[in-house]
């Protein structure tokens, strides 16, 4: 039976999608609840997963393709195809576990040379363990500075044969952490140890372990009614029901069973990483050392959402990138600026810097915290410009790639809590800059227009300031600019 594999519902506000990833190609094996590729938004990456066991016959999307809601993206052919499809990949595993190298090469894996003004890094995360077979360029581990995540990957086909730093330890540049053993041989696993290795993390679907962790369950407690005995969504959505269902019956069962309640109330306690201790103590930071205030406006969506519709095809037949909102939110904010040079100053000490370039940091939600790269001279590009700039920071910030001088710098800050759903928020500076603007879920009201009620695709903009350096004239003025901007876009055009 063949079953296609679509892009998920996006989040509101968003109107399409960008195939990031795939995991899997025509012709490979997949297993229930298995990450087959990333859909990529402005700022949520959406995993796509396998419904069934199968095989993956179709890909009609290749990786940067920009899709809709709902598109078929791929086919799989689930049921008894999935057992009898033969894989390249399966005879090289099979020729590899045969022996044929039976000595492996020693090879140090070290820690990689650190970014200026790095003196240390953090162990985040070893993705295999003492004897785990590895392909050439699999990531073994995670290093973590105060905002970036480096990865160390194999060196060849093998298997890592010793950890000598663990995870949370500190370590610096080039410092030997793990002992490789390169070759065929050293690579190949032992066949017993597949059953008992079915219930490692190493083998769940990235879904399944999210799940696992945000109800902080143990794989082991669960029977896994998937492939091999694998778990899946289903078996730990089951395995919380009844665990929900289970206080029931005890409330009416006798007194010794008490401490036994008791004893399911568990605290887990997890060391903050460095990169969340950075974005905690800037925003302490923040709040403690400006006179932060918010204003709020809000504006019309629907000129830029035609626009957007009248002009999305040849726009990206033109310059090869979908026309997102993003980028005429970073046009509106840059006009601005210049128009309001407080707003794009900061306080150094006794003095104030204004800064006569438009650097604007955009917020970027990743799997570890919330980064704000920066997309510099956005006064010099047009909206395909800012639209490319803005898509290559965000995989970057996905895949932890961001350099220090793309995370460093920015005169003024763009969030948009919009694709997560948010409805009115008030935003916190990001120092030494001294305003930010936070961009919300576009939603449907009834607004009075020429005195009578249209229903209007309305969204709330909020600007936090520091009060130390913008009065209030300067904050208001600076929105109703933006907003101006948005609810005529020709504007941004004609620079009037």
């Amino acid at each position: 039976m063949s079953i296609e594999i679509k892009v998920p519902v996006l989040p509101e506000s968003v109107a399409d999608a960008t195939v990031a990833t795939w995991h899997v190609k025509p012709g490979d094996k997949v297993s229930r609840d298995q990450n087959l590729v990333d859909i990529e938004t402005d700022k949520v990456v959406l995993e796509v997963v396998a419904p069934e066991d199968g095989v993956i016959t179709e890909i009609h999307c290749p990786e940067g393709e920009t899709v809709l809601a709902e598109q078929v993206i791929a086919l799989v052919e689930a049921g008894a195809a999935a057992q009898s499809a033969p894989t390249a990949k399966a005879e090289e595993q099979a020729k590899s576990n045969s022996g044929e190298s039976a000595k492996g090469e020693s090879v140090d894996i070290k820690v990689p040379v650190l970014p200026e003004s790095v003196a240390d890094a953090t162990i985040a995360t070893w993705h295999v363990q003492p004897g785990e077979a590895v392909s050439r360029d699999q990531n073994l581990v995670d290093i973590e500075t105060d905002k970036v995540v480096l990865e160390v990957v194999a060196p060849a086909d093998g298997s890592l044969s010793e950890i000598l730093h663990n995870e949370g330890d500190t370590v610096t540049a080039e410092q030997v952490i793990a002992k490789f053993a390169a070759g065929a041989g050293a690579a190949a696993p032992a066949p017993a140890a597949a059953d008992e290795s079915d219930s490692d993390d190493d083998v769940l679907s990235p879904s399944v372990r999210r799940l696992l962790a945000e109800k902080d369950i143990d794989p082991a407690k669960i029977k896994g009614s998937g492939k091999n005995g694998r778990i899946t969504k289903e078996d730990v959505e089951k395995h919380l029901k009844g665990a929900s269902a289970a206080p029931a019956p005890a409330a009416a069962a006798s007194t010794e069973t008490a401490p036994v309640a008791m004893a399911d109330r568990t605290e887990k306690r997890v060391p903050m990483t460095r990169l969340r201790k950075t974005i905690a103590n800037r925003l302490l930071e923040a709040k403690n050392s400006t006179a932060m205030l918010t204003t709020f406006n809000e504006v019309n969506m629907k000129p830029i959402m035609d626009l957007r519709k009248k002009y999305q095809e040849v726009f990206e037949k033109k310059h090869g990138i979908r026309l997102g909102f993003m980028s005429f939110y970073v046009k509106a904010v840059t006009e601005a600026l210049k128009r309001y040079p407080e707003v794009n100053a900061s306080i150094d000490g006794d003095d104030i810097c204004y800064h006569n370039y438009f650097d604007v940091s955009i917020a970027v939600s990743t799997p570890r915290g919330l980064v704000t790269p920066v997309l510099k001279d956005c006064d010099q590009l047009g909206l395909a410009g800012i639209e490319k700039g803005i898509k290559s920071l965000a995989l970057k910030g996905r895949d932890g790639k961001l350099t220090m001088d793309e995370l460093t710098g920015g005169n003024f800050t763009i969030t948009n809590g919009g694709v997560f759903g948010s409805l009115m928020s008030t935003p916190i500076i990001n120092p030494p800059q001294s305003a930010i603007l936070g961009m919300h879920k576009i939603q449907d009201r009834p607004m009075a227009v020429d005195g009578k009620v249209e229903i209007l695709p309305m969204m709330y903009l909020a600007l936090s300031y520091d009060h130390r350096i913008i009065d209030g004239k300067e904050s208001v003025g600076f929105l109703v600019t933006v907003k101006e901007m948005l609810e005529d876009p020709t504007r941004l055009l004609l620079d009037v």
